[in-house]
């Protein structure tokens, strides 16, 4: 299969006049336009050519939610956030048995993996989470994760707990990557969990501790810690709701495009109209004005976007390059959880990839070289 006519999306630049060449799932060829007999000719008609979207950070869609751990429910998730590019997905948990149904019901090529978003967090940066499922990260309760390393990609966790640098350590050293959230820490807890094996942090600027007096001196939190350390890569909902375009310049000054995971946080509620009514972790939620919030106003609640919406905001808001905004959402998290052969357009990487018109609408998206959806995308936020 020749994919021809495309402008292809690379994290560098972007090039005109190339085809790829995709075979048995893989892509075989980059090369000059050529057009050889024989072969299947997909023709893009100067549309963009990416590598598919990668999520780190999913919890549902269209009223479904990952923990109800279903096939149905997976795969209404995964086809809905492939209308909007996603190719690969973690799907996040909150419990250590998720992981157990998880691994036995695996729907769709698109999941990578499961996020364990909690329980060892913060209560005074809990955010939509539910207070009551919070605990400590224990020897016992580590182990219980560690026995699904088969599944469990990514793991969120607040460095300032005790018991924390421990296990932070023992999931770095089991190849599950350690992302600091939901976390009230100081700076040098954060500096210690980094030592330890901490190599990301969970929605940047949400859920987590800033600069702040201790007692007579001000102290930076996890928050300056990420923005200063040049090997901590950042996630960001940058769905125009969580973050101000601000700070999200402000991140993308600091970290540059190679520091900055777009994630979109989705929940149960993307996907449905303003006014609809869902459940997370058991807490009633409402779509509002584009976005996800518990029913009392009290926080918000993911977000209702799919990734070609933040990447959109990303050259909007912020004004970054194209080629940087889709690297933030194929090459960036790929490599945060060692996916080796997908999120770039390279020969020997997966055909995975995601055709954008050039105002940015989703036309086609292909796994494994095979069309999966075609442009259905929601207006953006």
């Amino acid at each position: 299969m020749i994919f021809t006519n495309a402008r292809l999306i690379f994290p560098n630049e972007i090039r005109d006049g190339l085809e790829l060449v995709a075979r048995k799932g893989k892509i075989i060829a980059i090369r000059e336009q050529t057009q050889a007999p024989g072969e299947e000719i997909v023709d893009l008609a100067g549309n963009y050519l990416a590598p598919g979207f990668i999520d780190l950070h999913v919890h549902g869609a269209l009223g479904r939610d990952t923990m109800e751990s279903s096939a149905e429910s997976f795969r209404a998730i995964c086809d809905f956030h492939a209308n909007g590019g996603i190719t690969s997905l973690l799907l996040n948990a909150v419990r250590d048995f998720t992981q157990r149904r998880a691994r036995r019901s695996r729907p769709t090529s698109a999941i990578a993996g499961v996020h364990v978003e909690g329980p060892f967090i913060s209560k005074a940066k809990c955010g939509a989470q539910r207070e009551e499922f919070i605990q400590k990260p224990s020897l016992a309760r580590v182990e219980q994760l560690l026995d699904h390393t088969d599944v469990i990609k990514r793991i969120t966790i607040a460095p300032e707990l005790p018991g924390a640098l421990e296990a932070i350590e023992n999931f770095h050293a089991h190849g599950i990557s350690v992302s600091g959230g939901h976390s009230d820490a100081f700076d040098e807890d954060a500096r210690a969990a980094f030592e330890r094996g901490m190599g990301s942090v969970t929605h940047t600027f949400n859920c987590m501790s800033s600069a702040r007096r201790r007692g007579v001196y001000r102290v930076g939190g996890l928050l300056e810690f990420a923005l200063s350390e040049p090997q901590i890569s950042c996630e960001l909902i940058a769905d125009g709701h969580h973050v101000s375009p601000t700070l999200m310049k402000m991140l993308y000054r600091a970290k540059g495009c190679g520091g900055i995971c777009l994630v979109t946080d989705a929940t149960a509620g993307a996907g449905l109209p303003d006014g609809s009514q869902f459940s997370l972790f058991g807490s009633d939620c409402v779509v509002e004005a584009g976005v996800c919030v518990l029913a009392d106003r009290s926080a918000l609640a993911g977000s209702a976007a799919q990734m070609i919406h933040l990447v959109r905001t990303m050259v909007s808001k912020v004004n970054v390059p194209l080629h940087e905004a889709v690297a933030m959402a194929t090459q960036n998290p790929a490599r945060a959880i060692g996916l080796d052969t997908k999120g770039r357009l390279a020969v020997g990487a997966d055909a995975d990839l995601v055709v954008l018109s050039p105002e940015l609408d989703v036309l086609q998206t292909f796994s494994g070289g095979e069309e999966i959806l075609s442009g259905q995308t929601l207006p953006s936020h």
